[in-house]
């Protein structure tokens, strides 16, 4: 049996705040492997999002696993980006258990996952096959998220909810910020693993007048 992390996300890009959450939950819970799982193409389909430059859900990927190349604990998997459709995590989970039933598996997701996850898809098929393992910014109030914790774990005791709450250092990063600095044309360096940056300018990603 394993304790698997599972990271979703669009990774738009992929960047640092992404990995050192991954190699904090790792540690902190003693998990054995991390699997990230970019999504799949539902908000991609658009001509506008190329046009502007967008990564398909394939260029996402790969640059998924550029990002991980070094580290035998991370994989990347392309469970939602070969789905068709819209994609789920509450599939994704499901998939994963079937395929892979003694492994016990940890969503990770930021704070706000908290107070969201009963508008996702069958919250409660999520619950019954992870532990939520919500980051929380080091400086922030945990009262409040104390009491939705043990809300959600009342409210879906039936199917075994656990979530734990992670400390976690704030760290003022997003891909929304990456994207505005390569269309301003400015660094990004040291924001995303150097083989991805490289991805990303090789490719024109983000660039209105991406050819």
């Amino acid at each position: 049996m394993s304790k698997i992390g599972i990271m979703g996300g669009t990774f738009n890009p992929i960047h640092i705040g992404h990995l050192m959450l991954a190699e904090y939950a790792r540690e902190e819970m003693g998990l054995d492997e991390v699997w990230f799982i970019p999504t799949g193409v539902s908000y991609m389909k658009a001509a506008a999002a190329r046009d502007a430059g967008m990564p398909s859900a394939g260029e996402r990927l790969e640059m998924t696993a550029l990002a991980l190349e070094g580290n035998p604990r991370f994989r990347c998997l392309d469970l939602e980006v070969k789905r068709e459709g819209a994609t789920y995590t509450y599939e994704t989970l499901e998939e994963l258990r079937e395929n892979n039933p003694k492994n016990t598996y940890f969503f990770l997701c930021g704070a706000d996952c908290l107070y969201t996850i009963e508008t996702w898809r069958s919250p409660e098929r999520i619950f019954a096959n992870c532990t939520l393992v919500a980051s929380v910014r080091g400086d922030a109030d945990l009262t409040d998220m104390t009491h939705k914790k043990k809300q959600l774990e009342e409210k879906y005791q039936a199917q075994g909810a656990q979530i734990v709450l992670l400390p976690f250092r704030n760290l003022e990063l997003s891909s929304t910020d990456i994207r505005n600095r390569v269309k301003k044309g400015e660094s990004i360096r040291y924001m995303v693993p150097e083989n991805v940056r490289f991805y990303i300018e090789k490719k024109g990603f983000y660039r209105n007048d991406r050819s």
